[in-house]
């Protein structure tokens, strides 16, 4: 059975994600840019990368190394024609991170936003192991009003496959599974959406490290 992600176009899913009444692209954007340059690192490894957003914040200087996975092909064939100039430190990846985690390469921080969603919080850990970072910074949206996890727009049906992938993802359920395997929270900060949700951002630090 493919992945529903393999068949969801790359513009439905941009469209949907940057509407004024969802607001999730512009806000992982931002995100993704204080994610980058939080850590003293030199390697990133981005699990979810679809098409690219927040790429452009990639400092050549700071990092030598940056690694997208993603499932869908076609995801990372247009991130690396947006990205031409970081040809030298971007590096994509098809990857399945429900069977194929040991593919992953290692790196000093792990960016994973609205992915644990789809992936579960064991295929997540097993990621988080194989790559090893000192840190890792994640993005999950929290549900506050009575409204589907999905926001609706014109291309909610481009979704609908989804719903057999999705897993429930609760802040205190994802520190407890982080501290499972050595890793500590250091930072929670949380951008409201329209629709009543959230996008809440939770970093972690790997035990030992100062």
């Amino acid at each position: 059975m493919n992945n529903p992600w393999e068949s969801i176009s790359l513009s439905d899913y941009e469209n949907h994600m940057s509407l004024g009444s969802v607001g999730q692209l512009q806000k992982l954007n931002l995100l993704m840019k204080a994610q980058l340059s939080s850590y003293p690192v030199s390697t990133a490894l981005i699990l979810g990368v679809a098409g690219g957003n927040g790429l452009e914040h990639i400092d050549p200087e700071k990092y030598r190394a940056v690694y997208g996975v993603d499932i869908n092909g076609d995801y990372l064939r247009a991130t690396g024609e947006r990205f031409p100039g970081l040809s030298d430190v971007l590096r994509l990846l098809r990857i399945d991170l429900l069977s194929e985690t040991d593919k992953l390469p290692r790196a000093q921080l792990l960016i994973a936003d609205l992915l644990i969603e789809y992936i579960g919080f064991e295929a997540f850990k097993k990621a988080v192991m194989q790559a090893a970072p000192e840190y890792v910074s994640c993005v999950i949206q929290i549900n506050t009003g009575e409204g589907d996890w999905v926001s609706d727009s014109p291309y909610l049906h481009a979704f609908d496959g989804l719903d057999a992938v999705h897993h429930l993802t609760e802040e205190d359920a994802l520190t407890a599974a982080m501290k499972e395997i050595g890793y500590s929270i250091i930072l929670r900060g949380s951008e409201a959406l329209p629709n009543g949700k959230a996008l809440l951002r939770l970093d972690y630090r790997k035990q030992g490290v100062e």
